[in-house]
């Protein structure tokens, strides 16, 4: 076959996604491939572990081999090159040094991750052994973590009922040498909701959303996590990429907000306004 390379003028927005298949299609992997499609950029993946899930719980989990694993990152990065990586469930404290050991050889593309203690259902996904090596080996491999509030609760050591309570937990979770965190204020009460946004740096930004009335939140975390990756892989700075992400995920909740997927807690809308596949010039 003729080789045509020369005749490639442009590349792809591509991006990475660390973490496990939902088999309900509402989270993880595939909520993370949607994401990413929605905001016109290419989708890779590796896979850290297969779940038996829907919209009502997860009821088993299979954990990849971690040589399966570390390949599929390396076989997506040494080819296509991926310009943002997005890391969420990581089943097993082996499958997380795994993970720390080959992205140490690539400290040039941003990482988002989103460390994914619980289910939506309350299924715990974690063990402490897992979250003592995500905090120790892949925390200050970051850019951000964007723990919910449980999460952070969890992180922090600390009960969180309001803003305030998110500011001080965040400045504790700082403490575990991540560059940068979000906390989503998506689990506390009332009609407003608020992130709040701290790094290293000393910088602080809260951002503030519109409730929306719906049970469709299922791959909530994974979305935001994954838009954030997408517009980094886009060229924007991080608090704008949070800013853009935050943006998306209320407008795919709130058009997915009226439609039945299953009987528990339904998935977003990811694409209520899809755009073109991104091509950058070479």
């Amino acid at each position: 076959m003729k080789n045509d390379k020369h005749l490639a003028a442009f590349k792809y927005a591509s991006v990475l996604t660390i973490a496990g298949s939902d088999s309900g299609g509402g989270a993880g992997i595939q909520a993370d491939l949607k994401t990413f499609s929605a905001l016109g950029c290419f989708g890779t993946s590796a896979i850290t572990a297969i779940t038996v899930q829907n919209t009502c719980g997860v009821s088993a989990i299979h954990h990849i081999p971690p040589e399966i694993l570390s390949g599929q990152i390396n076989a997506v990065i040494n080819d296509i090159k991926p310009l943002a990586i997005k890391i969420g469930m990581i089943p097993s404290s082996i499958l997380v040094a795994t993970i720390a050991d080959t992205l140490k050889q690539h400290p040039q593309i941003p990482i988002i991750l989103d460390p994914v203690i619980t289910s939506s259902s309350g299924t715990r996904l974690m063990d402490d052994d897992t979250l003592d090596a995500m905090k120790s080996k892949l925390f200050p491999l970051t850019t951000l973590i964007t723990p919910n509030i449980d999460e952070a609760t969890i992180l922090a050591d600390m009960m969180i009922n309001n803003v305030d309570d998110m500011r001080i937990a965040a400045l504790q979770i700082i403490k575990t040498k991540c560059n940068a965190v979000l906390i989503k204020g998506g689990h506390l009460m009332g009609n407003q909701l608020y992130d709040t946004y701290i790094d290293k740096w000393a910088h602080q930004q809260t951002f503030q959303s519109d409730l929306v009335h719906t049970r469709n939140t299922h791959g909530t975390g994974c979305a935001l996590s994954s838009a954030i990756t997408a517009y980094l892989a886009r060229g924007e700075n991080l608090v704008t990429a949070i800013q853009k992400a935050k943006i998306y995920v209320y407008n795919a909740i709130y058009n997915g907000k009226d439609v039945i997927t299953g009987e528990g807690n339904g998935p977003l809308n990811h694409f209520f306004s899809p755009l073109t596949l991104v091509k950058y010039k070479i």
